[in-house]
């Protein structure tokens, strides 16, 4: 990437994953204000949402991450495999439901969808592609291991391999 000094700087894979904005789940108009999620309780004021109590009086729209629940249509796809993964299940698990807690209590629209335990590890599935990205390099970080990053701009979607 060019700099305005005319230097080049190198960037990791991971530091390019930007926020796309033709993501179908993502409301073009914002909601009226103030609007509650039916399905989880989340709240919209001045265009975010947050786990702020709404009035009574609230319009009710289903929120995009409640919306990609429903249509199972996961923004990011956190693959972890190999033999430590099989042995440590338990651990990573807790890993990935801490990171969840902690990203969902500021940003409710990123949570886990879905854990799949496969032979050889686990499939987690996100409603946003950064909570995704912080869960496999929480657990990279946690675990060492490789990780791969697969971003489909076009998609707006990750996909994240992690193997130990």
């Amino acid at each position: 990437m060019k700099t305005d000094r005319g230097s080049f700087r190198m960037l990791r894979h991971e530091q390019v994953m930007q926020e796309v904005r033709e993501d179908s789940y993502r409301q073009p108009d914002k909601y009226p204000d103030p609007s509650l999620c039916p399905t989880c309780g989340a709240s919209n004021h001045a265009g975010l949402w947050s786990w702020r109590s709404a009035p009574a009086d609230s319009s009710r729209h289903v929120c995009p991450a409640c919306h990609r629940i429903a249509d199972r249509m996961p923004a990011g796809y956190v693959t972890i495999q190999g033999p430590f993964a099989v042995e440590h299940r338990d651990e990573i698990l807790a890993l990935v439901r801490s990171r969840e807690a902690v990203e969902k209590q500021e940003h409710p629209l990123q949570r886990v969808m879905g854990v799949e335990h496969r032979a050889d590890g686990l499939l987690v599935t996100t409603t946003d592609n950064h909570l995704a990205h912080r869960i496999a390099r929480a657990v990279q970080r946690a675990y060492k291991g490789e990780l791969e990053f697969h971003y489909h701009k076009g998609e707006n979607l990750l996909r994240a391999t992690w193997t130990r």
